[in-house]
């Protein structure tokens, strides 16, 4: 069975005036940045790739963003091309079939990189599409999902990626990567990786913008109403399973934005008792990634420390639902744990109560904007932060957002 859901846009594509065109802090969840010089909004994927293209051949310095949730630019703006897709919707191939492990068939599922993420999943769960539950209210589109792995409450999009196809900036074509050319890793990719690592060791060629730019998104998805193997504790317990076990995908959705919300890890308007105007949710979500270790070097950490189980980015078998294969010698420990212990309470700002830029209340792992931050208070409060837990942990915090224009 195939269903088929067109992109929601229907105007034509161009440069968007200078006079209109919005600045940074208006395409992104920091709200910081200031002016873009050359605006392009994307409703094809003929116009993504020619404005790619054309912004390439002149030389010019190009930002494709997608929700912004993971971007933050310098005050002084961007000085080069910026542009948005902004395609929306599926095409869904569905196999009806059923398995004996109770779950039904599969979904074979193609998503336009501009696709909002949240409304997908909304959209998976109502359908029953398996895999992408506990991903539930993070903010961005489908296409940056694949370019960082996003993750979270033990699940990550790699474990239902089939492919992602591409615009291949070096060649000047399209390019389709396989599951096993991507590479995944934590938060972490082949896309990812060509934009802040140049081959030739010399100067990174490709950033902000990775080489391979993200058309679209093949997912494959089993048909069900439980859930994939829920992998986090704190999760599970919300739930009332056991880790590795199964619960009905839209409890699972439900929980995961209940937990998020708690945490301020939202935005503004999604999920349960949001307020307006909440500045907890005006962040880029975590900033840091949560390190990962050798076995034998975690002895540096206080015996208190969490310390969480390594898994493979894939699952560890396709016939059926399964979590990745656990790594033996790695170990994952918090790093809002560690900055909580170096010092850094909850709200913390470098100017106490009134900084511009704090800590979120509700989570140390987000930095916030208090409603009238620059880009330069936010760096100031990162680098306080990473080189706090360095001193006190010898383990340094690697942020997860793009800077652009900026450098801790």
């Amino acid at each position: 069975m195939s269903q088929t859901a067109p992109s929601t846009s229907t105007e034509p594509t161009s440069a968007v005036g200078q006079d209109a065109a919005p600045t940074l802090a208006d395409l992104t969840t920091l709200r910081v940045g200031g002016p873009v010089d050359h605006y392009v909004e994307a409703t094809t994927e003929a116009e993504l790739i020619d404005a790619v293209r054309g912004a390439d051949d002149a030389g010019v310095p190009l930002l494709v963003v997608g929700g912004g949730s993971n971007l933050l630019v310098s005050d002084e703006g961007f000085d080069g091309v910026v542009v948005r897709d902004v395609r929306q919707g599926l095409e869904a191939d569905l196999e009806d079939s059923c398995g004996t492990d109770g779950a039904c068939g599969g979904a074979s599922l193609s998503i336009p990189a501009g696709q909002d993420w949240d409304a997908f999943v909304a959209e998976a769960v109502a359908n029953e599409w398996v895999g992408v539950e506990a991903l539930s209210g993070i903010p961005g589109t489908v296409g940056a999902a694949p370019v960082q792995n996003i993750g979270a409450y033990g699940q990550e999009i790699s474990g239902v990626v089939a492919a992602v196809r591409t615009w291949d900036r070096a060649t000047g074509q399209r390019k389709s990567l396989s599951l096993s050319e991507l590479e995944f890793g934590y938060r972490s990719s082949l896309l990812k990786r060509t934009m802040r690592v140049a081959p030739t060791g010399g100067a990174d060629l490709w950033y902000p913008t990775p080489r391979y730019v993200v058309l679209q998104v093949d997912l494959q998805m089993r048909l069900g109403s439980l859930s994939a193997p829920v992998g986090y504790g704190e999760l599970a317990r919300r739930l009332g399973v056991e880790v590795g076990q199964r619960a009905p995908s839209a409890e699972v959705r439900e929980a995961v934005l209940e937990l998020r919300g708690g945490k301020g890890m939202l935005l503004d308007g999604v999920g349960p008792d949001a307020q307006p105007g909440d500045h907890d949710r005006w962040s880029a979500g975590s900033f840091f990634t949560n390190p990962v270790v050798p076995v034998d070097a975690a002895g540096v950490l206080p015996a208190d420390a969490p310390r969480f189980p390594v898994r493979s980015a894939t699952p560890t078998t396709t016939t059926g639902p399964a979590l990745g294969e656990i790594d033996p010698s790695l170990v994952k420990t918090s790093a809002a744990w560690l900055i909580e212990h170096a010092g850094f309470a909850k709200g913390f700002g470098l100017a106490g109560e009134h900084s511009p830029a704090r800590l979120s209340t509700r989570h140390t792992l987000a930095l916030t904007n208090r409603g009238g931050a620059t880009a330069h208070d936010l760096v100031a409060l990162a680098r306080a932060v990473r080189d706090g837990v360095r001193d006190e942990f010898g383990i340094e915090l690697e942020p997860e957002p793009v800077l652009v224009g900026l450098a801790l």
